[in-house]
């Protein structure tokens, strides 16, 4: 079992930061009155942990009794769409955004089925069920419209709980509808704190200086600091970090060296190579809106034109629109690098510099 599972809390008394959310959790848990919500915040903030120690603690540990099920639907059009969920008596854990644009058949289906069921469970403090979606952004727009009338119909036996990441692609009538709670990032020293009781607790032996480094390096991503602590102790044997590199994940090594050929390369060959590197990245399962940001972030770093880094940072906003629009995602990464590669080259014969 990865570390970072290892290490989960399961309470929101564990909780190792934003106490106070945690203590209004568990006062909202115990009432009468609860309502859907709706938890954003930055990857490896900890919502989805943040939300399983809330169904925790409104239902007990029966929510940990997880089985895995794969759900078939049938669209207006009579094709076939599966979808894989994860279930206990008092909930339901799926992404919609799974199956694209029929994500709005997948949502009313789930929520009318779950609705039309009270609460098996007679001991149960609450007489509801719980719908968790996870990546709620992604959520096309037939999908959050149907979303909406939908959680007011059945709001009597099926409460939504969306997680997400921008609470900005969530259509103004779900927000309203729903509690909303961001969940900000755990500071430095935070991340510093969980690291080293995760040390203490697994038996490793890793320097105060070396534990700051992974701190940095994680950009305040718990989880991103979690897999870095395990993967760079595991490359040295179990033991500390030698010398003052950290070690990369495989793919962001990858990345990096995307990035080297767009700055060093501008012309069709070198474009066709970084294709072929797209689709690798891709058939791995790294999504490609992570691939257009960290793309995107490296290439300003690297550009020392302030004209060139605003026009980088416009074009990632266009593609990234545009990745969720359309259906093929290596089309507008593509897009999105040739434009770069003629912005740089543009810059360079310029040599304008701001």
């Amino acid at each position: 079992m990865l570390l970072v599972d290892k290490q989960r809390p399961k309470t929101l008394e564990e909780m190792d930061y934003h106490k106070d959310m945690s203590i209004n959790l568990m006062k909202l848990a115990s009432s009468n009155e609860f309502p859907h919500m709706l938890f954003y915040g930055p990857s490896g903030c900890g919502k989805k942990t943040r939300i399983m120690a809330l169904l925790r603690e409104m239902f007990g540990s029966g929510v940990e009794k997880l089985r895995m099920e794969k759900r078939e639907f049938k669209t207006p059009s009579q094709k076939s769409i599966e979808i894989v969920t994860i279930a206990s008596n008092y909930h339901i854990e799926l992404n919609p955004s799974d199956v694209g644009i029929y994500d709005y058949v997948v949502v009313q289906e789930i929520i009318k089925e779950i609705a039309q069921y009270k609460q098996l469970d007679a001991n149960a403090k609450h007489p509801f069920k719980v719908v968790l979606l996870s990546e709620a952004d992604n959520l096309s727009r037939n999908a959050q419209a149907g979303l909406r009338r939908t959680m007011e119909k059945y709001s009597s036996n099926c409460r939504l709980i969306l997680c997400c990441e921008n609470s900005s692609r969530i259509i103004a009538p779900i927000r309203s509808r729903c509690l909303c709670l961001r969940i900000s990032a755990p500071t430095l020293s935070e991340v510093l704190s969980i690291l080293q009781r995760n040390c203490l607790n697994e038996g490793l032996s890793v320097p105060s200086s070396q534990l700051q480094r992974i701190a940095q390096a994680s950009n305040r991503n718990l989880r991103r600091a979690l897999l870095l602590l395990e993967s760079n102790t595991a490359a040295n044997g179990g033991g500390g970090l030698k010398g003052e590199d950290i070690v990369l994940m495989d793919w962001e090594r990858f990345l990096e060296s995307i990035v080297g050929i767009i700055v060093t390369k501008q012309n069709p060959a070198a474009l066709l190579e970084i294709r072929g590197k797209y689709y690798e990245l891709l058939a791995r399962l790294i999504p490609a809106s992570v691939i257009l940001k960290r793309i995107a972030s490296r290439l300003v770093d690297s550009t020392p034109s302030r004209a060139t880094q605003m026009e980088i940072v416009h074009w990632a906003a266009v593609y990234d629109q545009k990745m969720r629009k359309g259906g093929k995602e290596i089309v507008p990464l593509e897009a999105f690098t040739a434009r770069c590669m003629a912005l740089l080259a543009q810059a360079r014969h310029s040599c304008i510099v701001f």
